[in-house]
């Protein structure tokens, strides 16, 4: 993300894998307050956690920094049925949650990966831009067989 212009604020767990991001241009943060009070609001948090068991106290633990108007989101694969619950629970505190699961493994910037968005439309819109730059592109794999002059924003 430092590479395509983003703000980014690790919340930084080893000083050396810290100091390098840092010296990339990443503003540093040593604890979860201090990361969510450097963020103008509205704040957009994306959560990068493995799917399954450390999701849910991550989600809540964000979750009860956050105010509303605020987005949540979980970068993982979790079970959407999950997501269902969790955009619903947090949209009782005016919490804005996305499910953006992510396929493609830690290989997945050298050999492509997929992003998978589920949410409001207009969370979705407003983080756009973070999303195209994200987007691996189709690179040099023929389109699938029907969809060479399909519009969207899926295989963008």
């Amino acid at each position: 993300m430092l590479s395509i212009c983003h703000r980014i604020l690790p919340i930084l767990i080893r000083l050396n894998f810290g100091g390098r991001i840092v010296s990339e241009g990443a503003i540093s943060t040593y604890s979860l307050d201090d990361f969510v009070q450097k963020l103008n609001k509205p704040r957009a948090i994306w959560l990068m956690v493995p799917a399954g068991e450390p999701t849910e106290p991550m989600v809540k633990e964000v979750a009860a920094k956050l105010d509303s108007g605020d987005i949540l989101i979980d970068g993982g694969n979790s079970y959407y049925i999950d997501d269902i619950r969790r955009a619903n629970d947090l949209m009782q505190k005016g919490i804005h949650y996305l499910d953006v699961g992510t396929s493609g493994g830690v290989w997945g910037l050298e050999r492509g990966y997929c992003m998978m968005i589920g949410g409001s439309q207009m969370v979705v819109q407003y983080l756009d831009p973070i999303f195209k730059s994200l987007a691996p592109g189709r690179g040099d794999i023929p389109r699938t067989a029907g969809r060479e002059k399909v519009g969207g924003t899926a295989e963008g």
